[in-house]
């Protein structure tokens, strides 16, 4: 099976340039902004946001300093989001460590993540660019909009489907659409590539959701670095629980509803749910929303010319699929 590493090797120097910049961009001379941000760093990640608009930037023909600079852009932004959605759901995790704001606090947590947000922005602000900075500042203001509708969904058994994919689409995938035009606004890719662009990494980003949902419900916790189930502990139904609830009856509705009023997931109360989400194929019916996302983000390229960056954004799209942390 091919590997991330592998679909990334031919922009490995840039991604590697990016996190250099990461680190370049959070010296300060306080102390503090540093060391966070190699705390940050020294957690890894996939880093797919990035690497999606550099092999979209060389798709569309760029081989300037430019990609790994907005690269680097979007890496603060992602970050920001981290940290401060660590401190909404409570999460002491993340990739197997103490969250920043259970290593710090919230209050500096707060400060950094705005740190980061600005920080994103000035960096942006360097290049005289008004289409790439409406983007950054367009998608950054719907993932808040994402997490303050979320946060108005949290604990609400009567969450639908179609509110679900709205959080999802402003969360995680305009981000992940925004890095992919910017690579084709750097590549003078014209108004047609840049919407094939956007459309392959906006749908790559509601199928990276989705799996992630499925991943919570199904993965291992030493392999996620957090604890099975933690959306269901923080009140929150993702798509498996969602049609879960509705295809369940009345035992199965009182089931979870009594999980995410207690914000308590008991190995019993675990084992029983588990059961559920089998005999109602509810994994099922995620993962073939994850995979008809996954085949409109392929299909998007169809517009752009054959190239080895575009095998390699196929390639993503399967590994997005098959990824199991």
């Amino acid at each position: 099976m091919v590997t991330l590493s592998d679909i990334f090797e031919p922009i490995r120097l840039d991604l590697d340039q990016v996190e250099r910049e990461f680190a370049r961009h959070v010296e300060s001379h306080v102390a503090l902004i540093p060391e966070i941000g190699r705390y940050i760093q020294d957690a890894g990640g996939k880093r797919v946001r990035p690497a999606v608009l550099l092999m979209a930037a060389r798709l569309s023909g760029y081989s300037g300093n430019l990609a790994v600079l907005y690269a680097s852009v979007v890496e603060f932004i992602h970050t920001a989001t981290l940290v401060h959605d660590d401190i909404v759901d409570d999460s002491t995790l993340r990739r197997g460590r103490q969250a920043v704001h259970s290593k710090w606090g919230n209050d500096v947590t707060v400060l950094l993540g705005d740190y980061l947000y600005i920080k994103s922005m000035a960096l942006a602000l360097t290049q005289d660019s008004l289409d790439v900075v409406r983007i950054l500042c367009d998608v950054t203001l719907r993932m808040i909009e994402g997490e303050l509708f979320q946060l108005s969904k949290n604990g609400d058994l009567a969450v639908s489907e179609s509110d679900h994919f709205e959080i999802i689409q402003r969360k995680t995938a305009d981000l992940f659409g925004g890095c992919a035009e910017i690579g084709g606004i750097l590549g003078n890719a014209g108004p047609e590539g840049r919407r094939a662009l956007r459309e392959y990494g906006f749908n790559l980003g509601v199928a990276f959701q989705l799996v992630d949902d499925l991943l919570d419900l199904t993965g291992r916790e030493e392999v996620l670095g957090k604890p099975i189930a933690s959306d269901l502990r923080e009140g929150k139904l993702t798509l498996p629980l969602i049609h879960l609830v509705q295809q369940g009856g009345p035992h199965v509705r009182t089931l979870v509803a009594d999980v995410v009023r207690d914000r308590q997931l008991t190995p019993e109360r675990w084992q029983e749910i588990a059961a559920c989400l089998s005999e109602h194929r509810s994994l099922d019916y995620a993962y073939r929303k994850a995979t008809e996302f996954g085949a409109r983000a392929k299909g998007s390229l169809a517009a752009l010319p054959a190239s080895p960056e575009r095998e390699g954004l196929m390639a993503l799209a399967d590994y997005v699929l098959s990824r199991d942390r």
